[in-house]
Order: structure tokens, then sequence, then C-alpha cells
């Protein structure tokens, strides 16, 4: 909803600031109706929630929602427009000086799991994108296909290749960006482990029973056909869409440019598509996510026991 200028100085992240993720479908945007809007504010912490036109498959917060409190980084970049880990970066450190400075505290909520941990660390030593060798690597991955980008990763960077999706373009990009940079792969490049600029959030994974988690799923991919993602995807074809646009690399996007590359679209094999990325998608995220060590795992139904954590929490920032 809220795009956020260029910071003039570093955020004082002495101050209060809380994370809330889990994985797809646990149920993290009806936890945020339960903030109060005077005193909490929302940086969406979702890589495919930042585009534009990109409403029903990403599962954005419903305008209902970001009327009742106050989002930020939503609706802020064009499908076809990257959109970096350093961006996001950029734009939630100036988020939270703009709350902070209004006495409000924010709460970054999301899926995207490398979001909260460049966040909360900061970015790797590799060199910074350059815009002639990203669109390089671009216009190969559309000329020889994802299959070869994921093959050539696996040669320079093995490492990285373990460690990234073969459907996650993006890092495969990103990756193969660095290697052509500048000759080393990305995973040689160490990672800070001491927390930005004194951060202290509180840091809150929500989590479902398996079974649970796998029926909302379901149910969720169906309420998205209902509500018309096909139409969506219509109208972003008709805008011009590619499947190489980045906003389109996301789960509930790229099965449709897959179907309509092999002439395939079909209703039905789409949504078993998108049900069954989802659900190892979701694997993957809790994976990540218990790789915060300082996490309280909380299941969303008790709301209650959540909102304590948090009032306990800004007593102790507080005091």
């Amino acid at each position: 909803m809220k795009s956020i200028s260029k910071p003039q100085k570093k955020p004082d992240f002495g101050k209060p600031i809380i994370f809330i993720f889990g994985p797809t479908g646990v149920g993290k945007t009806e936890l945020l109706l339960d903030l109060d809007p005077q005193r909490f504010s929302v940086i969406n912490a979702d890589s495919i929630q930042v585009y534009r036109y990109l409403d029903i498959g990403s599962a954005k917060a419903p305008q209902s929602v970001q009327a009742a409190i106050k989002h930020y980084l939503i609706d802020i970049q064009d499908p076809w427009q990257q959109f970096s880990v350093g961006d996001f970066i950029e734009q939630a450190d100036q988020a939270c000086r703009e709350l902070w400075d209004e006495g409000k505290v924010p709460v970054v909520c999301g899926g995207t799991a490398y979001y909260f941990k460049h966040f909360l660390f900061g970015l790797s030593e590799a060199p910074p994108s350059d815009e002639l060798i990203r669109k390089h690597i671009a216009t190969q991955i559309e000329e020889q296909g994802r299959a070869w980008a994921y093959e050539y990763l696996e040669r320079v960077d093995p490492i990285s290749f373990a460690r990234i999706h073969s459907s996650d373009i993006y890092r495969i990009s990103r990756a193969l960006e660095v290697w052509e940079t500048c000759g080393r792969p990305l995973s040689s490049f160490s990672i800070p482990t001491e927390k930005r600029n004194g951060m202290q959030p509180l840091v809150i994974g929500l989590q479902r029973e398996p079974e649970v988690l796998r029926q909302r799923l379901g149910l969720r991919i169906k309420m998205m056909f209902d509500e018309g993602l096909e139409e969506e995807i219509r109208s972003l074809i008709r805008r011009g869409a590619q499947s190489w646009w980045p906003g389109l690399q996301g789960i509930g996007y790229r099965e449709f440019f897959q179907a309509r590359e092999h002439g395939e679209w079909s209703r039905s094999l789409i949504a078993d598509q998108i049900e069954r990325n989802s659900r190892f998608y979701a694997k993957r995220q809790l994976t990540f996510f218990r790789s915060f060590a300082d996490a309280l795992w909380k299941d969303p139904t008790d709301k209650q026991e959540i909102l304590d954590c948090i009032e306990e929490y800004l007593r102790t920032v507080s005091g």
C-alpha cells in the first residue's frame, strides 16, 4: 500500500519491532486483525505481494484488512521489475523509522524467509546487482530455459545449487549473476552472524498440525479460483505478461504460465500443481524459519497467548 523513500540514516533498532512469520496458509493475515491499529502497523515481508496486479494468487491481504491496519510495502512495484532483498531492507528500514517517529510498533509479517534473515543480519559481502549482467542472465534463461539455468548453477556453485529450489528462479538468477560478475560462487561469500544495529525483535513463528495446514492450503486454493484467479491471470496476459517477469515466479502464477507454454491450460491440473507446490514450499519455509533460535512457536488460534507475549515483550523493551 505504501512505498518508502530512500532512508537518510540508519534506524535505531534498539526500539521495539515484531516479526510474525510462518508457512503459506498458516493464518498470518487473520492474526493482524487482532492488533490495535493505533499502536501497530504492518511491514509486508512477502516477495510477491510487493507487486501490483497480483492480488488473488499472492493471497494479498484484502482491502478490508489493509484499511483496518496500515500496511507498508504492498503494491509498490510493477511485476516486470526486480525487487531485491536489498530493496526490501532499504524500504523496511525506512518504514521502521517512520513508525517509531509516530510512536508505533512495526510488525514485519510474511512468508519470505530470506527477507527476514537478511533484514535481521544484513546482506552477504557478495557484489551488488549489476543491471546489464542481470538482463543478460534473464535473456539466457528466456532463450535456453530454467532447466539450463539450474544445471549451470550446479556446475558453477554446487553449494548454492543444494540450497536453492529448482523453481526459485530469482535466487538462481542472483547466484548466476554473482558468478558472471566476479567469477566466484555466491556461496563463497560470508553472511553476517551479528544482528544489525542491535536489533532485538520479538520473533513469533506460526505453525499448525500438518494435516490442518494441508486442509487449509486446499481450501485456500479453491477460494482463489472462486475469487477469480483465472481472470487475474488473463488480465496480466492482456497487459503483456511474460513468464520471466519477476512477479510471476511465485506459486499461483508460474503454474499458469508454464501450462500456457506447454499448451495444457487445464484448471484442475493447474490447481493440483499449485497445491503440490504450495505444500512443498510450506515445508521449506518451516525448515528455514526453524533456524531462528529465538522464535516463539505458536498456533495462530491461540490469539490471546500471542497477544500476551507481545505485551510482555513491549513492557520489557520499554522498561
